[in-house]
């Protein structure tokens, strides 16, 4: 610092021009970066290097300092000055590194040196706990939070009221994202006669103190993932305090603006309350809250001046009327002089000033800080008009109307809170018209973007809010009345992109919906000479009503130019509207380039954001409604391939996944299971023709481009929805790329490429024309063992699925090829798949779910040869302790289920020693546990089939453990049914099926040492109960589904009614020749068995 001084104080005549340094020309902008001085060394004044200097130095002296210290009151505020005299903030300067702990200490440290008698150290202590925390954004450690907690809460006991303004905001701080630990202290804050209640209670007068308590209680409530709710007693209060202040009046003589800062306040506070789960509103309260959130969503808006209640109640009709049509709202003008024009009008002054020129003036483009558009500023006007506008426009009115749009920004993020909370069928009050109004016309694009996903949330799922954006009167049009038709070619590019996302929003609902298939369908014109999208997209575009013929909108090779009425195929084969408008908006040039996005051509496209939406748009379109746009496959790859060829990444990006929805989609049509009948499928020559164009070069840039990771990751998701029978018939060469960029791009360093292509080799092993190939299926084995030791979750997850598949396919090449592609595939390399399998069985759920898929179709696979060798024992071992593990675990349901499953895939291998292996007791052990215990009933369906499945009775060793196996498969048949929650019950009578078919099994492969076990079991009360559930067993009248799955896992095959009765006379017919000093067990046991056949056969005749 002293170098510094002195070359600053050098005298000017001992600088020569050499000794000041070059600055860059830099364009004047509002965006541009602040401007920060530089030494004449070049350094910057104020880098981070000299922040975390700074901060060293304080810090050592404050350290030092003690309770005792001579003049500490002194040094203490000179160091915090100091201090709070630094930007630490990390986006003016990302570099800034401050160690967390280090900040910790601090603050611990100086928290026992400035007593709170002394209140004006106090107060700089908090702003200093303020300015920390939150521009370094530091997580703290429970040792820290609890001291400075502590020591704030007795401030606010101790200190006098001027200094807990800035306490609370250093407690807001503290408390924000650490609610669950503040839990011992929440007694005093929210408990009865708690500080922040009564700071925050409509009846404060000091409305600053009543903002920082409200925000301090949002902040207690905020949560991050993971962490575990507040106790609902205070939340349930602070729940009523909020609601409580939206719904005060402003108190006389307030200023606006602090009152717009309590609403956001109690918004955010709202909003943190019931994003805890689903929020069980008593009463009146969702009402109350809805009736709040619906008048402030309006705050501050021009001319809406309507009465609103305190509570709202479901209705069929809207409650309340919107402004008379007599007298529309007009845009709002606070800001401008009572002689600026209206947005997108010209006075007459203007008009002549500007006549002849041709040319937009500046009014059309300029826009404020907060996105909302400012008129006048042109460049024709005077130079005092422009300064009476500028002053204009730093008035308190223009600060009003911002924070009005925050209340109505705060408002719909509490009401997008709400919709994600509450049932759909118990939501009402703001509807989608609500909404709609809010999109088109509020003044804001900030709250016209916040209110499209709360429209987004309100349709999805939810036919009802649909039907109440219905028309209520019909005028005979080709019935596609969308209330933003009109707007679909607005001159606004805000508007254009707000109705191109509520399109998205009505094609994604529960797609494919009837209703909207029917609507895509309407032709673009009909004889009634309704108006449509087409024609208002266009409409802006021309001048004096001539069409430049290069925006002409992009027609379909099978569109047809009649009018007339068209058939039902006829429709079909029609490019819907909506994905017609779309293709024009991301292709066609348009005349006026005020907004444009220029190409090297010199033509002008529709803005990035139009186009971007667009591209979305049909994304969406492709996915829930494929059967209507493959009618223009060809156009939509041509776009696809045009957006590839631009420059612009974002553009690139949705071309990639506009592909891989379009490969997807008709992958989904082959599909055997989805049942498309082959003349409305595309064409095989179709599907070649398509995928041969965008791999012959629009895609090889995108997996090129290592500069944009998305765009590259998105590349690789396309390559893996190529449709199986297409990879089959490419050339071969065309095949080896696709496989050569993928095992290239697993190894690269960016997880977003690794993840990508790690799944895509996933699908490929897949592939019948690639899973017999040894030579592929080895690098593919070994680029996923790679990418299972990679650092990224996101990445070794996937690369457990494709290990999976991978081992999917090992198990159907042995059952189709048979022993010799099993002698091709390397011992080692099996070592290590098992290996690598084992260790990711012990990572988190999402890699383990697969891993555990993994080792049982390894454990399946293996030769005796294999299984014999001393190399393979330990990893063998290993692999059944992993499964067991998983099964016992506290894992996700679907991890344990695939554990199930995965011992049960173990099980079909003959060579498996499951007779004498140690580990073969837990095994068995595990999942007669499961089977009887597991909460979820999908489980206990998979352990049982799992434990029908060995073939031989040697398998389930001896009698002790057979009899276990027995037993609590008849427990879990018996208790089949008790479960307190409805989700399970009805998965029971298929977890019925499935145990009747596992007890009938062990049945036919007893021997005679079981029968005194089994004799026993049959003949009490127990087998009365196992009669009743096998009779309906054998005479299918319940299950499925499921069980059926079960079956054909233990089997091979499913089982009609006579099949399984047939199975059980081979039983009876197996176990009367037994012969041996069996006691009564056998006996009884035949007479169970003769039993059932008999009941069985008398209902037969009934």
């Amino acid at each position: 610092m002293a170098a510094q001084s002195e070359s600053l104080a050098e005298p000017a005549s001992l600088m020569s021009r050499s000794d000041v340094p070059d600055f860059p020309p830099v364009a004047l902008s509002a965006e541009a970066a602040p401007f920060t001085p530089l030494r004449t060394n070049g350094w910057r004044l104020g880098s981070s290097d000299d922040v975390e200097k700074q901060f060293s130095r304080c810090a050592a002296k404050l350290r030092a300092l003690r309770a005792e210290s001579g003049n500490l009151k002194d040094e203490l505020n000179l160091l915090f000055d100091q201090l709070l005299s630094e930007n630490y903030n990390k986006t003016f300067d990302p570099t800034i590194n401050i160690p967390p702990e280090d900040v910790c200490n601090l603050l611990k440290h100086v928290s026992g040196l400035v007593p709170l008698s002394q209140e004006h150290l106090v107060v700089k202590l908090c702003q200093l706990v303020h300015h920390l925390l939150n521009q370094l954004k530091v997580i703290m450690d429970e040792r820290t939070l609890n001291v400075l907690v502590n020591y704030t809460i007795n401030a606010l006991k101790v200190c006098s009221t001027w200094t807990h303004s800035d306490v609370l905001l250093a407690l807001s701080t503290i408390v924000y994202g650490n609610g669950p630990q503040c839990q011992q202290h929440l007694s005093d804050l929210l408990g009865e006669d708690g500080v922040l209640l009564l700071y925050s209670s409509p009846s404060q007068t000091n409305m600053e103190l009543r903002r920082v308590a409200l925000t301090c209680m949002a902040n207690i409530f905020f949560r991050f993932p993971g962490q575990p709710l507040l106790e609902d007693q205070y939340r349930i209060i602070s729940f009523r305090v909020f609601l409580k202040t939206l719904h005060s009046t402003k108190p006389p003589n307030t200023d606006e603006l602090f009152y717009c800062m309590v609403i956001q306040a109690a918004l955010k506070g709202l909003q943190t309350c019931l994003s805890g789960g689903k929020w069980k509103f008593v009463g009146e309260e969702l009402g109350s809250v809805l009736a709040a959130i619906k008048r402030l969503m309006f705050q501050g808006t021009p001319g809406v001046s309507v009465e609103w209640p305190a509570v709202l109640y479901p209705a069929t009709l809207p409650q309340y009327e919107g402004i008379s049509a007599s007298k529309p709202v007009e845009p709002p003008k606070p800001c401008e002089p009572k002689d600026a024009p209206v947005p997108g009008r010209t006075s007459a002054n203007k008009k002549k000033k500007s006549k002849g020129k041709g040319k937009k003036t500046s009014s059309d483009e300029s826009r404020g800080d907060d996105g909302e558009k400012d008129d006048g500023d042109s460049p024709q006007k005077a130079g005092g008009e422009r300064e009476e506008e500028g002053k204009e426009k730093g008035s308190a009115q223009c600060k009003l109307r911002l924070y009005h749009s925050r209340v109505r920004q705060g408002a719909l993020h509490c009401l997008l809170t709400v919709v994600k909370g509450v049932e759909k069928r118990t939501l009402y009050g703001p509807t989608p018209l609500t909404l709609f109004t809010i999109i088109l016309k509020d003044p804001s694009p900030k709250v016209r973007a916040c209110a499209l996903p709360v429209l987004s949330a309100m349709l999805d799922g939810s036919r009802q809010f649909l039907a109440r954006t219905a028309p209520r009167s019909h005028s005979g049009s080709a019935g596609r009345d969308f209330p933003s038709d009109s707007y679909a070619g607005h001159k606004d590019v805000n508007v254009r992109v707000s109705v191109l996302t509520l399109y998205g929003a009505l094609v994604t609902t529960q797609a494919p919906l009837p209703e909207v298939q029917l609507l895509l369908r309407q032709p673009e014109s009909s004889s009634s000479g309704s108006f449509t999208p087409q024609d208002s997209a266009l409409s802006w575009r021309q001048r004096d009503g001539v069409s430049s013929p290069s925006r002409t909108p992009v027609k379909s090779s099978v569109r047809s130019s009649s009018t007339a009425p068209r058939t039902p195929s006829e429709e079909d084969a029609t490019a819907p509207w909506l994905l017609q408008l779309c293709m024009s908006l991301v292709t066609q040039p348009r005349e006026d380039q005020s907004d444009s996005d220029g190409t090297g051509s010199g033509t002008a496209l529709e803005p990035s954001p139009v186009r971007l939406e667009a591209l979305q748009v049909m994304s969406y379109l492709v996915r829930g409604y494929f059967s209507l746009a493959q009618a223009c496959l060809c156009e939509i790859g041509q776009v696809s391939a045009r957006c590839l060829g631009e420059t612009d990444p974002s553009i690139q990006l949705h071309g990639t996944k506009l592909l891989e929805e379009l490969g997807t989609g008709i992958i989904l049509q082959y599909r055997s299971e989805n049942n498309v009948p082959e003349n409305l499928r595309v064409s095989m020559s179709q599907v070649m023709q398509f995928w041969s164009e965008v791999l012959s070069g629009p895609l090889n840039g995108a997996l090129q481009s290592e500069q944009h990771p998305p765009l590259q990751k998105s590349a690789c998701d396309t390559l893996s929805s190529i449709l199986p029978q297409a990879f089959a018939q490419l050339p071969d060469k065309t095949q080896l790329m696709c496989i050569t960029v993928l095992l290239g791009l697993t190894y690269r360093d960016n997880y977003l490429v690794k993840t990508a292509a790690v799944r895509a080799l996933g699908v490929y092993i897949l592939f019948p024309c690639l899973r017999e190939d040894v030579m592929f299926v080895a690098d593919t084995a070994n680029a996923i063992l790679a990418a299972l030791e990679d650092h990224s979750t996101n990445v070794r997850a996937k690369a457990a699925w494709s290990l999976g598949n991978l081992t999917d396919t090992l198990v159907v090449n042995m059952e189709s090829v048979g022993v010799d592609f099993q002698e091709e595939l390397s011992d080692m390399l099996l070592l290590k798949m098992l290996q690598a399998a084992n260790r990711a069985s012990a990572d988190k759920d999402r890699v383990k779910s697969n891993s555990v898929r993994a080792l049982g179709n390894l454990l399946h696979f293996l030769r005796e040869t294999q299984l014999t060798r001393s190399a393979f024992q330990q990893p063998l071992e290993d692999a059944v302790r992993a499964l067991v593990k998983t099964v016992q675990s506290e894992a996700t349901m679907k991890v344990r289920w695939n554990a199930c499953y995965a011992l049960g895939n173990a099980f079909r291998n003959p060579a498996l020693p499951l007779d004498s292996a140690p580990w073969s007791c837990d095994a068995f052990s595990s999942l007669c546990n499961v089977v009887t215990s597991c909460k979820n009933f999908k489980v206990r369906i998979k352990s049982a089939a799992a434990l029908a499945i060995p073939a031989k009775r040697v398998c389930y060793g001896d009698s002790a453990r057979f009899s276990c196996v027995w037993r609590s498969l008849a427990t879990a048949l018996e208790n089949s049914e008790d479960t307190n929650d409805f989700l399970e019950f009805r998965y029971s009578a298929s977890l019925r099926h499935t145990l009747s078919q596992a007890l009938l099994h062990l049945l036919s492969v007893s021997e005679l040492q079981d029968m005194a076990g089994l004799g026993e079991s049959l003949a009490g009360e127990e087998g009365g109960g196992i009669k009743e559930h096998l009779i309906k067993y054998l005479r299918a009248e319940e299950g499925g589904g499921e069980a059926a799955e079960g079956e054909k896992d233990a089997a091979g095959d499913s089982f009609t009614p006579q099949q399984r009765v047939g199975g059980v006379q081979q039983t009876l017919v197996r176990l009367k020749e037994l012969q041996g000093e069996e006691g009564r067990g056998k006996e009884l046991v035949v007479d169970f068995l003769e039993d059932l056949l008999k009941t069985c056969e008398e209902l037969g005749r009934v």
